[in-house]
């Protein structure tokens, strides 16, 4: 009879204690302790292209484009997350959570989804960042295909869910107004076909 391994469970403390002594990132859910660093060359490239796309597309806007170095203040997951895009428009709201800087005020959130995180990221994560009031767009871009999940939050404070499937398909950010290409977002990738191609 084999036994299963358990995760270890942390203290807030404790993990508050690893993030100021590495060099890395970490994210705190729920007693586990999981790394941000790291990721594939795909996640990467994603990322950095919606950087670079959304940086020019509000050049010369009161918006600010942050990668996944810029934590975020959200109040249904403590301390803060690590989004791999961010942005905000207007006053930027600056919170000090141990020593680090946390922007609470985001209007648009991106995670780059991978194996190991895509149901969370879909899941915990969103209902975690639901709680930021400024948030508007959660985008949500796989890697492995082109495939984009944009939800969008109303006035009446309900989210509408639109996925895009296709590299001619164009997302539109209500919350700051632009279109996001998918060639763009997808842009040096290139992806396998498969039989039904």
């Amino acid at each position: 009879m084999s036994s299963l391994r358990r995760p270890e469970h942390y203290s807030l403390d404790e993990y508050l204690a690893l993030e100021r002594a590495s060099e890395r990132r970490f994210e705190y859910r729920n007693g586990e302790i999981v790394c941000m660093s790291g990721g594939s060359a795909q996640h990467a490239e994603i990322a950095a292209n919606i950087i670079a796309y959304l940086k020019t597309k509000l050049r010369g806007r009161s918006c600010h484009v942050y990668g996944s170095d810029l934590a975020i203040d959200a109040p249904g997951g403590r301390p803060y997350r690590y989004p791999d895009v961010s942005v905000v428009c207007g006053e930027r709201r600056i919170e000090e959570v141990d020593g680090r800087d946390c922007l609470s005020n985001p209007v648009i959130l991106v995670e780059v989804l991978s194996p190991a995180s895509a149901s969370y990221d879909l899941g915990v994560k969103f209902e975690e960042y639901k709680s930021i009031p400024t948030l508007t767009d959660y985008i949500l871009v796989a890697q492995d295909r082109p495939y984009v999940i944009r939800r969008t939050r109303d006035d009446r404070n309900t989210w509408r869910e639109t996925a895009f499937e296709s590299l001619d398909a164009t997302v539109h950010l209500e919350s700051v107004d632009v279109n996001l290409d998918m060639r763009d977002v997808y842009e040096g990738l290139e992806f396998q076909q498969t039989a039904e191609d």
